[in-house]
């Protein structure tokens, strides 16, 4: 992303969206033809679904419906990662399919959190860049820097590096210590050569 403005970004991508309707009916045999995706990699990995649903919802006092039991119903997509906007006009609704390991919740989390950062700007800073949008949910920013990195272990802080892997040494000394391409040195060995 460059320093493009939140509204100039919408426009264009409004734009680009626009001039797709003209091959929303392409073939997908047509599609691959013209892609430059070399097979077999699949044309598409992830799908994005916005559908309007302003329509108020048939009642069971309609006509059509009279005698109809609704038994239910189940979604398939054979994308790894398909998500679907549902616009109600006065709401927006997220629903994810994924494989796992990846998360649905975390997926309508993340695009929760940009919907919400673009209509603020939209509304109160157009100009800002898109770049700037902080589209990672607190509780997600928090396991990712802080969670996922929690790294720090005790170790003797009285005792120098040498010290410290020499003490290595002496508790595993054909252990693995280095591994550079196809060879592997054991600290043993490791501790032999820097003597």
């Amino acid at each position: 992303l460059d320093g493009t403005a939140v509204e100039a970004s919408v426009r264009t991508t409004h734009a680009r969206l626009a001039e797709l309707l003209a091959h929303e009916h392409a073939s997908l045999a047509l599609a691959q033809r013209c892609s430059a995706v070399a097979a077999p990699a699949p044309l598409f990995s992830a799908l994005l679904n916005y559908r309007h649903n302003t329509a108020a919802v048939a009642t069971a006092t309609d006509d059509s419906l009279v005698g109809v039991e609704w038994l239910g119903g189940e979604e398939r997509t054979n994308y790894p990662l398909s998500l679907s906007v549902d616009d109600f006009g006065e709401a927006l609704g997220l629903t994810a399919q994924v494989v796992e390991p990846i998360s649905a919740d975390r997926i309508c989390g993340y695009m929760q959190r940009a919907l919400e950062q673009l209509a603020e700007a939209l509304e109160r800073a157009p100009s800002t860049p898109v770049r700037e949008l902080e589209i990672l949910p607190a509780d997600e920013r928090a396991y990712l820097l802080e969670e996922l990195n929690r790294t720090a272990s005790a170790y003797p802080s009285d005792l120098c590096i040498h010290e410290l892997f020499e003490a290595q040494v002496r508790r595993v000394p054909d252990a693995v210590a280095v591994v550079h391409e196809e060879e592997r040195l054991s600290y043993g060995e490791l501790n032999a050569r820097a003597n």
